[in-house]
């Protein structure tokens, strides 16, 4: 899963950091692939053509529609680039999301009063992971699969509920 926890204790204190971040299907490696594949095969249909004029009218839009599918992967790049981290200790709980484009955001609030919530509908996508408190309520890994947001909702349950929430859970 594209999400790792990391556990500290120094004495009686606990605390954990849980670090998210987008899943990467298609590694840099299988992207220089995929372009070279690409442009072998754009470059079949030219063969023919060599030292005729229709090869120089054809050649641009080749070119372009190779430049259109590295300018769109690479854009997917840069949003994937984005990642949260969420602290939980004993005194207060922190989020902090750093986007692709666009400011880095965090919210906090005391640990005994931090609540993770699932809403199942009603989000802008299926089983929405919230986490509330200080009268605020911000949403955490909505980039996740829902499986995977099934999952961190009950292990953010937990870490609340062992270092410093009575009561983690709620049901949105």
């Amino acid at each position: 899963m594209p999400y790792q926890w990391n556990q500290t204790r120094n004495g009686e204190d606990e605390a954990c950091e849980l670090r998210l971040w987008p899943h990467r299907s298609l590694p840099r490696r299988g992207f220089a692939l995929f372009i070279v594949i690409t442009c072998a095969m754009l470059t079949l249909p030219l063969y023919p053509l060599i030292g005729t004029v229709t090869l120089w009218g054809l050649l641009p839009f080749l070119l372009l529609a190779v430049w259109g599918v590295w300018a769109a992967l690479e854009r997917s790049y840069k949003d994937a680039q984005m990642n949260e981290e969420l602290t939980i200790d004993r005194e207060a709980v922190h989020l902090k999301r750093t986007n692709a484009r666009g400011p880095v955001q965090e919210w906090d609030c005391e640990s005994y009063w931090a609540k993770v919530e699932m809403h199942p509908t009603g989000g802008p996508v299926p089983h929405y992971v919230t986490l509330k408190g200080k009268g605020r309520q911000v949403e955490i890994g909505a980039f996740l699969s829902e499986d995977e947001r099934k999952v961190l909702y009950g292990e953010i349950a937990d870490a609340l509920k062992r270092i410093g929430s009575p009561d983690p859970v709620g049901v949105g």
